[in-house]
């Protein structure tokens, strides 16, 4: 090997890390010119996820360590946030409470977008009988709020995280279904599928290679979507009671704590966990119609 291709050797990886950070560099320039909203929840997102990741170096206090001495205390320099009627300290349980709250949320959206991703391509693309009577049972689901449904599963199932996942996860299967399955309806009549189909491939690997990935962009734009709502559907459940048994801290039980012992609970008890949940819901929610804007090509091509 001369020289020169041990120096070629060499620049290639450097040239493909270069190539990654580049292509990854446009693509995000892309989306922040597409929708610089969706630009900035993206950015809060990633700062909540990286609030739960370094929960134990970022929280000031114990989240479970009560201070009998300081009850119900307005914000101060001492506690940011205030505390509870334990004594806690209240921004440190809102940064402890991420954690559960963003587990819960991304690990039921993915369970139930991936049921549903699957059940919709198998729905739309064998059609028939198949398609009509799982529809039928999808609309069932769908005529129960969330909340409802969730509460009758977490009912029959019994209290506890698992049960708060596989509770919410239920009730992202149908909107994921039905948008896939829509993806699949219109895929399935083009003509790389029929040529695929003429050329003697099974309709598993029709499914695998030519259908599944003209599905993935919607997916995406659904699943983020889903997370706004699953945090709300884990904040209402734990509201009411049905949701993290404490003393472990959530978003949704911090209110409904508190609001269960004091018709007027003070201001800061209420404020700065709606505050953490409504801000984390609406980030989410932007950053879905920023995906959609970006992997729209109709939109992304009005836009450009």
């Amino acid at each position: 090997m001369s020289e020169s291709d041990v120096g070629l050797e060499e620049l290639r990886p450097r040239q493909g890390v270069a190539g990654l950070f580049g292509y990854l560099y446009g693509v995000l320039q892309r989306f922040t010119i597409a929708s610089p909203m969706g630009a900035a929840s993206a950015l809060v997102l990633v700062l909540v996820v990286l609030l739960a990741i370094f929960a134990e170096y970022i929280a000031p206090q114990d989240p479970l360590k009560g201070n009998y001495g300081s009850l119900k205390e307005p914000p101060s320099l001492s506690h940011l946030a205030g505390t509870d009627n334990l004594g806690r300290d209240v921004l440190s349980r809102i940064i402890y409470g991420t954690q559960i709250t963003l587990l819960v949320a991304f690990v039921s959206v993915g369970i139930g977008d991936a049921i549903g991703f699957s059940w919709g391509i198998l729905s739309g693309y064998v059609g028939g009988r198949f398609d009509l009577i799982t529809q039928r049972f999808l609309d069932v689901l769908i005529s129960f709020p969330s909340v409802i449904l969730a509460l009758l599963l977490l009912v029959a199932m019994g209290a506890g995280l698992q049960t708060i996942i596989i509770a919410i996860a239920v009730t992202r299967i149908p909107g994921s279904t039905r948008v896939v399955r829509s993806v699949v309806l219109s895929v399935k009549e083009t003509s790389y599928v029929d040529a695929a189909r003429a050329m003697g491939a099974s309709p598993l690997r029709i499914m695998a290679r030519h259908v599944s990935p003209q599905a993935i962009a919607p997916l995406l734009v659904v699943a983020s979507a889903s997370l706004g709502g699953a945090i709300f559907t884990e904040a209402a459940l734990s509201f009411l009671g049905m949701g993290v048994p404490p003393p472990n801290p959530s978003w949704g039980n911090m209110l409904g704590g508190i609001l269960t012992e004091s018709f007027k609970p003070p201001w800061w008890l209420v404020i700065f966990p709606g505050v953490a949940i409504t801000l984390t819901i609406l980030a989410f929610n932007l950053f879905g119609d920023g995906l959609r804007d970006h992997l729209d090509p109709k939109l992304r091509g009005r836009l450009d």
